[in-house]
């Protein structure tokens, strides 16, 4: 199937596609972008002999096109349950009251920060663009030009060594 081919498929589909689209992602500019991205993925490649591309080709635009709309249902979920959570102690502005406070909380902040020490600057940043910055993981993510996915993994294994080593502290 040439790519003109592909192309005149997906127009006299795009309305359907993104009315399917829609009742999964919640609303129709979402549904739009996923319905873009779909042709995007479907357009470029050469189909092997036996592929479904090849076969049932509009049938296989609407699995993409499924496929992405769970994708981004499931990330924004992950980022929503995130942004909810209560933050780690670690995380949360403290003032101390008395001097001694005060010692403690700057002794941990060290900790904080020589165990983030031990990744390489890119794991660092994210986690303070992340956790200090207010960054969402697709702001990082495009920074870095990796997956949300990645980043979430940076992010969230520097956390839970910087956890692991302050509750093993104490």
């Amino acid at each position: 199937m040439s790519i003109d081919e592909k192309l005149q498929l997906y127009l006299s589909h795009r309305a359907a596609l993104v009315e399917y689209a829609l009742p999964i992602v919640g609303d129709r500019m979402r549904a739009e972008d996923v319905v873009q991205e779909a042709f995007l993925r479907f357009a470029p490649g050469r189909p092997a002999p036996g592929d479904p591309a090849l076969d049932q080709p509009l049938r296989y635009l609407y699995r993409i096109v499924r496929n992405l709309a769970y994708d981004l249902t499931r990330r924004r979920r992950l980022e929503q349950r995130h942004r909810e959570a209560e933050p780690d102690w670690w995380m949360v502005p403290e003032t101390p009251r008395t001097p001694e406070e005060l010692l403690a909380f700057r002794q941990k902040l060290r900790q904080i920060d020589e165990v983030l020490a031990e990744f390489p600057p890119r794991v660092r940043l994210a986690v303070k663009m992340h956790r200090l910055g207010g960054f969402t993981l697709q702001e990082i993510a495009d920074r870095y030009g990796v997956s949300v996915n990645m980043v979430h993994r940076m992010i969230r294994d520097a956390v839970l060594v910087v956890a692991r080593r302050l509750s093993s502290d104490d």
